[in-house]
């Protein structure tokens, strides 16, 4: 009976360690196209980001480029739009291009909390960072155990 108890305190522990580290994880927010909001926005740019977000959540990426593509052309100072474009090329595999444009729609937007909170920017950090990486003198000497030289 002692063995049937231990097996089962076990049995409740890794069940509890289980159901503890599928609710830590958390999903990543999902990519999805924004509206262009800023003032002056013709129609034409916004209908376009529209057809663009449509075929973006139907997966078809390609065409989502075309429609955002068009639409950053229309509106050059949107960083919604840059954004969209970004999405669409990220999906395709672009991922120089699409960072480009994503830092763009950062600089264009910069008050924009839901472009600069984006999980589609995080992996390109901080772009200031890197400067003030290449910035930073480098030593020619031979590192040495304890600071002292031999």
């Amino acid at each position: 009976m002692s063995s049937r108890m231990t097996w089962l305190v076990v049995l409740s522990a890794a069940l509890m360690i289980v159901i503890q580290a599928g609710g830590c994880s958390s999903k990543r927010k999902p990519l999805v196209p924004l509206a262009l909001t800023d003032a002056g926005i013709s129609r034409e740019a916004v209908a376009l980001t529209e057809q663009g977000a449509r075929a973006y959540q139907e997966k078809q990426f390609g065409e989502a480029k075309k429609y955002f593509a068009e639409a950053m052309a229309a509106a050059p100072g949107s960083g919604q739009a840059h954004y969209n474009y970004a999405l669409a090329l990220n999906a395709l595999g672009e991922a120089a291009a699409a960072r480009h444009h994503f830092l763009e729609a950062a600089n264009l937007a910069p008050g924009d909390k839901v472009i600069w909170d984006s999980p589609a920017l995080a992996p390109y950090g901080d772009p200031d960072t890197r400067k003030q990486m290449k910035g930073r003198p480098y030593g020619t000497e031979r590192p040495t155990f304890g600071g002292t030289s031999r």
